[in-house]
């Protein structure tokens, strides 16, 4: 299936940077949101973030005056009507991605898939009581879109191989390193992951063992050393398999398993704190302050990309 056009469906925080992928690789994109304001702000950080990629030479700097010619900001739903793919990224919302979905359906061939932009939502409850329920399939973007290889493809209960097929070798053409994930599991795989250690953090915290800034410093300076080359099993075969075994045995029964949320978390956000966005989270923010650690994120995913690129080049190497 030859995919040339593709729609977007919410052109906000992930929206636009997925929007920002398909241009800067040469799709022709149709982009729809409801908020006028949404769709002008899109077309400045596109404009801003094809800037950033000629800048780190993955894009021409013909890019940046070309792109609005493959592009349209789009008032309507209907626009999306010849489109080849659609990717949904309204807010994490069943019941307003449902709604999204019912007018999909009403104007788009019943071949073309429909990716639904989601961090958390079951793939297969989004199937449910569609007309087309094999071409529906879950993308997990990750923000700073234009930069990160990261992309979740998740297949729901009834979402076809050729759907997924073909969404992973869209997500390829857009620059990602696709995981697919096979089973419709709750958080998918990296949510899991990141909550599990998301709960001990809090479960160190809580027993005293250290504060927030300590337990920040320790884990920063032992898995950013690795992180960005490759994974827990990755890591386990890079520093000795039979340790981790002796220490699971020992440490395991001592891992937090609550399933509530920490008294500190609801504390935080009941009092209004986001954090940088108002400057107030686990930390206080200077409006400098914010500034220094935005840009210093932005060059970190700019420099794990580059190493990341460069151990996915060792296992090609050695696949073929």
């Amino acid at each position: 299936m030859e995919i040339a056009n593709i729609g977007i469906v919410g052109v906000g925080l992930l929206g636009r940077g997925i929007a920002t992928c398909f241009l800067a690789k040469g799709f022709h994109v149709v982009a729809y949101d409801k908020s006028e304001h949404a769709r002008r702000n899109a077309r400045q950080y596109i404009h801003d973030a094809i800037e950033d990629l000629a800048a780190h030479g993955r894009v021409t700097r013909a890019a940046v005056t070309e792109w609005p010619k493959s592009y349209r900001d789009a008032n309507s739903i209907d626009a999306l009507r010849d489109c080849d793919f659609v990717v949904e990224s309204v807010v994490e919302d069943l019941d307003i991605k449902r709604a999204v979905f019912d007018q999909l359906e009403g104007i788009l061939s019943p071949t073309v898939p429909i990716a639904t932009n989601t961090s958390a939502l079951p793939i297969t409850l989004i199937q449910k009581n569609r007309r087309n329920p094999k071409r529906f399939i879950g993308m997990h973007w990750a923000d700073p879109c234009h930069i990160t290889r990261f992309l979740e493809v998740i297949k729901g209960e009834q979402t076809d191989d050729d759907t997924a097929q073909i969404t992973i070798d869209l997500a390829k053409a857009a620059g990602k390193d696709p995981s697919l994930v096979k089973k419709d599991v709750a958080g998918f795989i990296v949510n899991r992951m990141n909550y599990a250690m998301y709960r001990e953090a809090f479960n160190l915290l809580e027993m005293g063992v250290a504060d927030v800034e300590t337990i920040d410093r320790s884990f920063r300076n032992a898995v950013g050393l690795w992180a960005a080359i490759g994974g827990p099993f990755r890591w386990m075969d890079l520093t000795g398999v039979p340790a981790y075994a002796a220490v699971m045995k020992r440490l395991f029964p001592t891992l937090s398993n609550s399933t509530e949320v920490p008294a500190l978390m609801r504390s935080i956000v009941d009092s209004g704190g986001k954090g940088i966005s108002t400057r107030r989270g686990f930390y206080n923010y200077t409006p400098e302050e914010v500034a220094r650690w935005e840009k210093l994120l932005i060059e970190n995913v700019w420099q794990a990309q580059n190493i990341s690129e460069k151990a996915a080049s060792i296992g090609q190497k050695k696949a073929e």
